[in-house]
């Protein structure tokens, strides 16, 4: 028997992350996530399919965090990372066949992101460190084994931390804080171990190959074997959470270092083609960060002028892989609500204008790897299932290979999610989604809950993986569910992303307001009782509403931007609103206050819940304090509530009980205030 959703089903849900396909192409090996309702925390275990039977098995317990599983060459290892003798994480080998996993690295600061050569001899890797640390291990280590020394270590930057807490703590540079910690001068650097061929009897030494004060990111191998790409940060002192980075080639022999980009673009995941002559990466055009989004574009293996392969598609991409012909590449972007693989060709092929769409449907794909056969192993939700595994064959068959939410989905009704296209003021076309109770009736009103997504710059689908549980709860409590992308959202083209620019709240106001009018046209809506939330951006939008507009009957906002001015200065993303607004505050203090919520608090008179965390430093908590107390101050009905130890992510990976208290906290409000009649009268 079927029932509604509940916020508790939470606990039950699961989702797929980091899937890697076998160099045989025959299995998938991915990380399954779980909540663990008891511990209130996650639990990740690498889990193998194979493509043809479909039938996971598990192959590490969960309970020690396990994540980043990696295929060695001949297909007989994975390495991975694991926290079960480390809370830092390190790096472990596990055989195929079944065996125990053997602990490969014991850095004092952890290690993570390997990568195999291509002969299997050795993994890079990445690992913290400071100048301090760098010098120290120059000098080599005491007469020890490696991970004797790693323990001491651990101990000491432990003792250290514990200091920090209590002294001084002094800023040089921005930012300084960012998730919900504060930064230390730790860089991440490029390591190399040899991997035994036999048992590990204990951790062999790993050889650091990178220097300075600047960060790296994970490597991947040449085919030959004889070097390294990596991006690292071009400016050490670039006062920026955008880092503008430039891609290195790594030569393992020496350890030269081979600049390959310049200034002009920032450079991600740089990959070489099958044969090594090229190098694809994903680049964001500097003087348009936020407007043009990310496109792949190829250089020669040696560098040379990049030619853009994606940038002619107006489409923002996700991720990419090459092909195994290395005749193009596979990429992912969202587009109008779904996300897809696209394949297209390198200049001069027959595919590099026009493409193809390899995976599409109503659906938003969240990840996939490339095997060398072209088998496509990818990661999707959809409107009636929020994840699972999924692989396209080279003949282009396609096959689900999990149901990891199958026995919850067979026990709930699942709200249908229809497509809404209708017109903005301007006649301009908006594309929206709506959810109606499971059990609706089309002859009655019903209130109506709108959500509005954050970012500004993301794109909701019905597919939406982090808010599919939450449409659904909320429908299940008996409300119409209303969610659209404005202007300013991805997935629309660049016109569309750069369209509020310098107009928060003016240009894409409208677009929502339109959609809310063109429901209640329908004649299903109450008027009287629609509640409306979001947030981060879309919190800044949920206060923006209704200090501009009476149709509200409550409103919660969640981690949002109220005071443009003190967000600027106060964000580890000082940036966003310099290149939102095209100035500093110093110089566009009366625009920045105009088009802050905070200026229009006078005009507030819908029942406001604020939902904060304290550690989030991406908008920090004081936006919510400023609002409340002023709304106080007023004598308006106002909440705030304040979550302990979550940062700007809490719905997303806060801990599952703050997650489900802040949606529980969400309907409750919406009830408090939309349904005090009778439900449905």
């Amino acid at each position: 028997m079927s029932t509604h959703f509940t916020v508790d089903d939470l606990y039950q849900l699961g989702w797929i992350e980091d899937i890697r396909l076998s160099p045989d192409c025959r299995q998938v090996a991915f990380v399954r996530v779980s909540v663990d309702r008891r511990t209130n925390t996650y639990r990740r275990a690498i889990y193998l399919v194979t493509i043809t039977d479909a039938v996971p098995r598990r192959f590490s317990s969960g309970a020690h965090n396990d994540r980043q599983p990696r295929w060695s060459p001949d297909g007989t290892r994975l390495a991975f990372v694991s926290h079960r003798d480390d809370e830092r994480g390190q790096i472990y080998l596990i055989r195929t066949d079944g065996g125990e996993a053997q602990k490969l690295t014991a850095l004092p600061n952890g290690a993570s992101d390997p990568a195999w050569s291509p002969d299997g001899k050795q993994i890079a890797f990445l690992s913290l460190l400071n100048e301090e640390e760098r010098r120290a291990e120059a000098d080599g280590p005491p007469e020890a084994p490696a991970d004797a020394w790693a323990v001491q270590r651990a101990k000491e930057q432990r003792k250290y931390e514990e200091e920090q807490r209590n002294d001084p703590r002094v800023i040089t540079k921005l930012p300084y804080r960012g998730g919900t910690n504060f930064y230390d001068d730790r860089r991440r650097h490029v390591y190399l171990i040899d991997v035994p061929s036999g048992d590990i009897e204990s951790a062999p030494t790993a050889r650091r190959i990178t220097d300075g004060d600047i960060h790296h990111a994970p490597p991947a191998w040449m085919p030959d074997g004889a070097s390294l790409l990596t991006t690292a940060t071009r400016d050490p002192e670039a006062d920026s959470i955008f880092a503008f980075y430039d891609v290195l080639r790594i030569s393992i022999a020496d350890g030269s270092i081979r600049r390959l980009t310049e200034a002009g673009f920032s450079y991600f995941d740089p990959q070489p083609s099958p044969d090594g002559s090229r190098i694809a990466f994903r680049r964001l055009n500097e003087a348009r960060l936020l407007a043009e989004g990310s496109q792949v574009a190829i250089i020669p293996a040696q560098g040379g002028d990049p030619a853009d392969l994606t940038a002619h598609t107006d489409l923002n991409v996700e991720q990419f892989h090459w092909q195994p012909s290395g005749e193009g590449v596979f990429f992912l972007a969202g587009r109008q609500g779904d996300a897809h693989i696209y394949g297209i060709g390198l200049p001069g092929t027959p595919t590099y204008r026009q493409g193809e769409t390899l995976v599409r449907g109503r659906r938003i794909v969240n990840e996939f790897a490339v095997g060398h056969d072209g088998t496509i192993a990818f990661v999707a939700g959809s409107p009636a299932n929020p994840c699972d595994l999924f692989v396209r064959t080279p003949e282009g068959e396609e096959r689900q290979l999990t149901h990891i939410n199958a026995a919850l989905l067979a026990q709930r009704t699942v709200a249908a999610i229809e497509e809404l296209r209708y017109l903005a003021p301007d006649g301009k076309d908006v594309q929206g989604w709506v959810l109606y109770p499971p059990d609706w009736q089309a002859e009655q009103r019903y209130p109506l809950a709108v959500h509005i997504h954050g970012g500004p710059h993301t794109m909701w689908g019905p597919s939406f993986r982090s808010m599919w549980h939450e449409w659904q709860a909320n429908a299940a409590a008996g409300y119409i569910v209303f969610f659209c992308n404005p202007r300013g959202s991805d997935g629309y083209g660049e016109a569309w992303r750069d369209a509020i620019r310098g107009k928060w709240g003016e240009a894409d106001a409208d677009d929502i307001l339109a959609g809310i009018d063109h429901l209640i046209e329908r004649g299903h809506i109450d008027p009287a009782r629609i509640a409306v939330t979001g947030g981060s951006y879309g919190g800044f939008m949920t206060t923006w509403l209704i200090s501009h507009s009476e149709r509200f009957r409550c409103a919660v906002a969640a981690r949002g931007v109220y005071n443009l001015i003190s967000q600027h200065s106060t964000s580890d993303a000082h940036e966003l609103i310099e290149i939102e607004f095209n100035g500093f505050p110093w110089e566009i203090y009366e625009e920045l206050w105009e088009h802050s919520p905070l200026a229009h608090v006078h005009k507030i008179e819908t029942p406001l819940l604020l939902l904060h965390s304290e550690q989030d430093y991406r908008v920090p908590i004081s936006e919510a304090e400023q609002l409340f107390a002023m709304l106080r101050r007023r004598r308006k009905t106002v909440e705030l509530v304040r979550y302990p130890r979550e940062g700007h992510e809490l719905t997303r990976s806060g801990e599952p009980n703050h997650r489900a208290d802040h949606m529980r906290r969400t309907i409750a409000w919406f009830n408090r205030f939309c349904q005090l009649e009778e439900r449905n009268s």
